[in-house]
C-alpha cells in the first residue's frame, strides 16, 4: 500500500495529529568518573572516552529511587506543558530494566502524579520513548486519548554484570517524560513513525541464561547501528515529507560517541544541524536517552521552540524507531 508523503507544512498542521507538549527528565545525583568505571579493568579514563566516549555518568543509589527520579520527571514534562495530571487520558513507561509486581512503572507513576487515567507499560529496550512516541501519536489521531504522559525510565546498572567490561562501563540510570497533545493549525507536529527490527541479531544484546545480567557484543552492535541507522533516518524524513537537510536537531540513542559520529557523518545533514551528545555526561540510559538529551538541550538554549528534530531510538532486540517532531 502506498503511503501518501504529507508537505512539510501539512505535516506540522495536520488537526487530526499530535504534537509535543512538554518535556522532562531527572538523573541520579551520583556521578560516576570514566576513571572509576575503568579502575577495575586496568583501564585509564583516556581508554574509557576513546571508545564511547563516556568521561562521566549517573547511577542510582538503590533501584528504589528510580521511581522517583520517573516521578519528577513526570512532573516536570506536565508543568513545562503546563497540563495538570487530571488532563492525561493515559500513562506509559517506557523500560527495559524496570518490570512486574505491584511496582509497575507504568501504575506507580500514574498514581504519583495523580492520573486517573490509564497506564501501560512498554519495552522495546533502547527504542522505547519513540516507541513510546508512536503509540501515544496513533492513539491521539484515533481519538482514543487526548493527552498522553511518556515516562521513559532505566535503572540499566541493576542488571549490568559490574565484572562485565562491555557493558560495565557503558550503562547508566536515569528518566525522561514527555506530554503529548492534539496538534492545531500552525502548532507542532509528530511526524508518522517508523519502526521495524531484526530478530536474527537480537542475541547481540540479550540477558544471559540467568536473566540476571544483560550481555553484549559490542563490536557487532556497533557494525549493526552504523550500517543500519542512517536508513532508519531517512525513511523518517522521507515518512514526514521533509529532507534530511531541512532538520535542525539530531537526538539519536546516546549508545556510544564513536556510533553516534559515524551516524552523523552518514548522513547528508547541514552543517549546523545540533547533535546531541548527552553520552559524555550521562552514560547509555537505553529507553531514556532520547529524552533525556533532548531536555537538556533544550534547558541549555541549544535548541529552539519550532525547530525540527529528528528522534532516532536503537538497540536491544535489534529494534529501532524514528519520527520527526518540531520542538516545544
Amino acid at each position: 500500500m502506498l503511503v501518501p508523503v504529507m508537505s512539510n507544512t501539512s505535516l506540522l498542521r495536520a488537526a487530526e495529529g499530535s504534537r509535543l507538549l512538554g518535556i522532562g527528565s531527572a538523573q541520579p545525583d551520583r556521578a560516576v568518573s570514566a576513571a572509576d568505571l575503568g579502575r577495575p579493568f586496568g583501564k585509564p579514563a583516556a581508554w574509557i572516552n576513546a571508545r564511547t566516549g563516556i568521561r562521566s555518568l549517573r547511577r542510582v543509589r538503590a533501584r528504589a529511587d528510580l521511581f522517583a527520579l520517573a516521578h519528577t520527571a513526570a512532573v516536570r514534562a506536565l508543568d513545562d506543558a503546563n497540563c495538570t495530571s487530571a488532563g492525561i487520558d493515559l500513562v506509559i513507561a517506557a523500560s527495559c530494566s524496570v518490570s512486574g509486581g505491584t511496582k509497575e512503572l507504568a501504575r506507580s507513576i500514574a498514581h504519583g502524579v495523580g492520573v486517573r487515567g490509564g497506564h501501560l507499560d512498554l519495552n522495546a529496550a533502547c527504542s522505547g520513548f519513540c516507541y513510546a512516541l508512536g503509540v501515544a501519536d496513533g492513539l491521539i489521531r484515533t481519538g482514543a486519548a487526548r493527552y498522553v504522559l511518556i515516562v521513559a525510565a532505566e535503572a540499566m546498572s541493576s542488571i549490568v554484570d559490574e565484572a562485565d567490561l562491555g557493558t560495565s562501563i557503558i550503562f547508566a540510570d536515569g528518566a525522561g517524560a514527555a506530554v503529548i497533545g492534539p496538534s492545531v493549525p500552525a502548532e507542532s507536529g509528530i511526524g508518522p513513525t517508523v519502526w521495524g527490527s531484526d530478530g536474527a541479531g537480537a542475541g547481540l544484546i540479550e540477558f544471559e541464561s540467568t536473566g540476571r545480567y544483560l550481555r553484549m557484543q559490542g563490536q557487532e552492535v556497533f557494525r549493526w547501528a552504523v550500517d543500519t541507522v542512517p536508513g532508519i533516518a531517512s525513511a523518517a524524513c522521507d515518512r514526514a515529507g521533509v529532507e534530511l537537510r531541512d532538520l535542525d536537531v539530531l537526538v539519536p540513542h546516546q549508545a556510544n560517541l564513536r556510533i553516534i559520529d559515524a551516524v552523523r557523518r552518514r548522513l547528508d545533514l547541514r552543517d549546523d544541524v545540533v547533535v546531541a551528545t548527552d553520552i559524555t555526561e550521562s552514560g547509555n540510559t537505553s529507553a531514556a536517552s532520547v529524552p533525556i538529551a533532548l531536555d537538556k538541550l533544550r534547558r541549555c538554549g541549544a535548541v529552539r521552540p519550532g525547530n525540527l528534530a529528528l528522534l532516532l531510538g536503537f538497540g536491544a532486540g535489534l529494534a529501532h524507531a524514528a519520527q520527526v517532531v518540531r520542538l516545544p
